[in-house]
């Protein structure tokens, strides 16, 4: 039987060598790597013909303790230094996100959570639209509002800081797997992107989980994101009422319901799946309902589930004739690409609107063959199709977005330029919608609406119940022969 080594023989636990004898072990300690760098900086500068031993390091880079054997402090201080990781006294803290502004703010003084408020101001966002001044002290007061304003006026801050004000205020601890608190019904998957993309900052920064479930997707992540517990969950009608069905979703401790963008949803058809949804909800909820439009639809649906709700609107629903310029182009349809194309290049970045999804490929098409960086957005699409059209027009990478009104419901996309309806659209509430993807938070914005000759009685008449006086010129012989508003009109 070999004879083994004894205890003596073998190295120290601390004495940071290897039983194989090379440098290393459980406390192995390195050069740093600013040390390592002037290092090799000297060997190339050829200054010396021996590395140079850093003050207070032996020759394999650890700490000389002169002999004696390092505390424990030292070791891990050591250990720190050779894996190239910052001492516990230099690494950042957080604290500057999170931490309540300092001074006046006036999310504050409407009663937004501290932490909420400080995440706006981090984000440059510091004094409240008028939306969200008038309807965030009744909605953290727990009662029931109606709120009116246009796409763009601020309506998910308006809903969204008191909500997540009141779910942050609740004893710890409330959140269980399967049972979200909150729960935000929008009429597309566009809009539950965007509208989680600006609630799950806000939410993660008091110590909230989002869900998102919406169609188009794979069902199990979504499946998974309940189980594990939401606090807050942002659906459309159709995927949320197919899970509900299945018992992958729970709404019983739902406590705050949001409906944001009403009028569309009843435009689309979801009003059904809407009250079936809250057939599962516990009636002693809050209900917020947030709408562009207060149609006959609209108003059912507040009869419905609302308990004398509180109103505010913030504009008398018509398009802002202060911040847009509206025109009517009339021009023929063989020309209307070639009008279009002449539009986007002295205009900028542009969303042109179309009826069908087989004319946003050919208008797309069209687009790109000018040489303008154009996508498409439809509802035949994949959802990472539509996802991937967004963040390109979102980012800059593309100029022109070519959409149907159903797949473009709800898009906040900063700085559009022009809308350009190729199509009109179908009624005065399709206007107000388009027009609301310019001229954004006061900004100034175009919106053109192309008519031919047959089409241009019923676009005057649309445009009238939308509350605009637009300039009508003609493009159809290439001449543009402009008139007054009123006569156009009259025609």
């Amino acid at each position: 039987m070999p004879a083994t080594k004894s205890s003596a023989s073998r190295p120290a636990r601390n004495a940071g060598h290897h039983r194989n004898g090379k440098p290393g072990g459980k406390h192995k300690e390195r050069w740093s790597k600013t040390e390592r760098r002037d290092a090799k900086r000297q060997r190339e500068s050829g200054r010396g013909g021996q590395q140079e031993r850093p003050q207070g390091r032996d020759d394999h880079g650890r700490r000389d303790h002169g002999g004696k054997p390092p505390r424990r402090g030292e070791q891990q201080r050591d250990r720190r230094a050779g894996s190239g990781h910052p001492a516990r006294s230099q690494r950042p803290t957080r604290t500057a996100a999170a931490r309540p502004p300092k001074g006046p703010n006036a999310f504050v003084d409407l009663g937004v959570d501290p932490v909420l408020a400080g995440r706006l101001l981090a984000d440059g966002i510091t004094e409240p639209f008028p939306i969200q001044q008038a309807t965030i002290p009744d909605a953290l007061a727990r009662r029931d509002v109606l709120g009116r304003g246009r796409t763009g006026s601020g309506k998910t801050l308006a809903f969204g800081l008191p909500m997540l004000t009141r779910l942050a205020a609740e004893t710890p601890g409330k959140r269980r797997a399967g049972l979200p608190r909150a729960l935000v019904l929008v009429p597309t998957r566009e809009l539950a992107v965007q509208v989680t993309q600006a609630l799950e900052p806000l939410a993660e920064a008091v110590g909230l989980r989002v869900a998102q479930v919406i169609g188009g997707a794979a069902y199990a992540p979504q499946m998974r994101r309940l189980s594990r517990g939401a606090d807050l969950v942002i659906a459309t009608p159709g995927r949320l009422h197919d899970l509900v069905s299945q018992s992958a979703a729970n709404l019983s401790a739902v406590r705050i319901v949001v409906l944001d963008e009403a009028d569309q949803m009843a435009d689309m058809g979801f009003l059904p799946q809407v009250d079936a949804l809250m057939e599962f909800i516990p009636n002693k909820g809050q209900r917020l309902l947030f709408s562009a439009t207060l149609d006959r639809d609209v108003d059912a649906l507040v009869r419905r589930h609302l308990t004398d709700p509180v109103e505010h609107a913030t504009d008398p629903g018509t398009a802002s004739v202060d911040t847009m310029t509206h025109r009517v182009h009339v021009v023929s349809a063989i020309h209307k690409q070639a009008e279009a194309v002449g539009l986007v290049r002295s205009t900028g970045r542009t969303i042109v609107f179309v009826r069908t999804r087989d004319a946003v490929e050919g208008v797309a098409d069209g687009f790109a063959d000018a040489g303008l960086r154009s996508d498409a957005l439809h509802g035949g699409m994949s959802q990472r199709a539509r996802t991937r059209a967004m963040e390109g027009f979102h980012k800059g990478r593309t100029q022109v977005l070519v959409a149907t009104d159903v797949a473009a419901r709800g898009i906040h996309v900063e700085g559009i330029d022009l809308v350009l309806q190729m199509d009109p659209p179908n009624d005065h509430k399709d206007y107000l919608h388009r027009a609301g993807r310019t001229a954004r938070a006061g900004e100034s914005g175009l919106v053109v609406t192309m008519s031919t000759p047959r089409q241009k009685h019923r676009v005057a008449r649309l445009l009238q119940h939308a509350g605009v006086s637009p300039e009508f010129s003609h493009h159809s012989t290439g001449a543009r022969q402009r008139t007054r508003p009123d006569r156009g009109l009259a025609r």
